[in-house]
């Protein structure tokens, strides 16, 4: 594990990002929190979806689909 990113287990699609421990980390607005379940009851994101736990896996696909989108149109995208 990475404080800067992780790559889950069976997820060979998927690279967990933390923003967060970037040098200027100002560009970044979450987009899914989860594990909310666990969370101190002050402790808010303005993040777009959230879940108690994880999604489910058929919810991935749009989620990541959507994201893309969002990204592509706020200029929020790693390729040059």
């Amino acid at each position: 594990m990475s404080w800067m990113f992780t790559r889950p287990e069976g997820f060979d699609f998927f690279i967990n990002v933390r923003p967060t421990m970037l040098d200027d980390p100002s560009w970044f607005v979450p987009f899914i929190e989860t594990m909310t379940s666990e969370r101190l009851p002050w402790a808010t994101t303005p993040a777009k979806y959230s879940y108690a736990r994880w999604p489910e896996m058929a919810d991935f696909d749009g989620l990541i689909k959507e994201y893309t989108t969002q990204a592509k149109e706020t200029g929020a995208t790693t390729s040059g």
